[in-house]
């Protein structure tokens, strides 16, 4: 069951909990096909306050597959094998820091601070996209303005995700940019990127702990 108000602490004031939940909210509870994630992981990315987030990585909707997406972006849940673009993903660190997590179980990265953000929460199973003009861009707007208060690292794959650069207010962020890890993509710029060293090497410079990115789920 959907909540009337979300119990969600650094994000609960935002203003979409007013003007867009309830209208969204209702469109998913009216939807007769079976959509994914279930709902109490629709908003589980939020549960990493925004003074803990120091990386966001935007992905664009839930994997439309029943029994894979838990609410992280590009995550799967645990035990699952990764769908293609996580698999490129994966590649990708491994031939960036040479080491990966024991699955497509992503939460151990959002337990050091990394938001794993879709710009739409919710999928009909089966159908990517499906729920892309429900109204969840409002909500990633409003999360990626708070979150321009200081400077973080911001890993934005293919041009959806790079779209929303301009939503992010502030200076000092790190921006990384490249194609999306998609099989149709990955080879026009995602793979040899190195985001994930990237982005440890501006948080170390920063006197910053690092992301241990091949720390598991769970």
């Amino acid at each position: 069951m959907l909540p009337d108000r979300p119990d969600l602490p650094g994000w609960d004031d935002l203003p979409f909990w007013a003007d867009g939940w309830p209208e969204v909210r209702a469109r998913l509870m009216a939807d007769a096909r079976p959509w994914l994630p279930a709902p109490d992981q629709v908003l589980a990315a939020l549960a990493l306050p925004p003074a803990a987030v120091r990386v966001v990585i935007l992905g664009q909707d839930p994997y439309p597959t029943p029994g894979h997406a838990h609410g992280f972006a590009f995550s799967v849940a645990p035990g699952v094998a990764p769908p293609r673009s996580l698999a490129n993903i994966l590649t990708e660190l491994r031939a960036d820091l040479g080491a990966v997590p024991p699955d497509g179980d992503l939460r151990g990265w959002a337990a050091q601070g990394v938001l794993l953000l879709n710009t739409v929460l919710t999928v009909p199973a089966g159908e990517a996209g499906g729920h892309a003009r429900i109204g969840w861009q409002a909500l990633t707007g409003q999360v990626l303005a708070r979150l321009g208060d200081r400077p973080r690292a911001f890993v934005l794959w293919g041009r959806p995700a790079q779209a929303l650069r301009a939503q992010v207010p502030g200076d000092g962020h790190l921006f990384v940019e490249s194609a999306h890890p998609s099989p149709l993509s990955a080879r026009r710029g995602f793979f040899g990127s190195r985001p994930f060293s990237r982005v440890n090497d501006w948080l170390a410079g920063r006197g910053d702990a690092t992301v241990d990115w091949a720390r598991g789920g769970g």
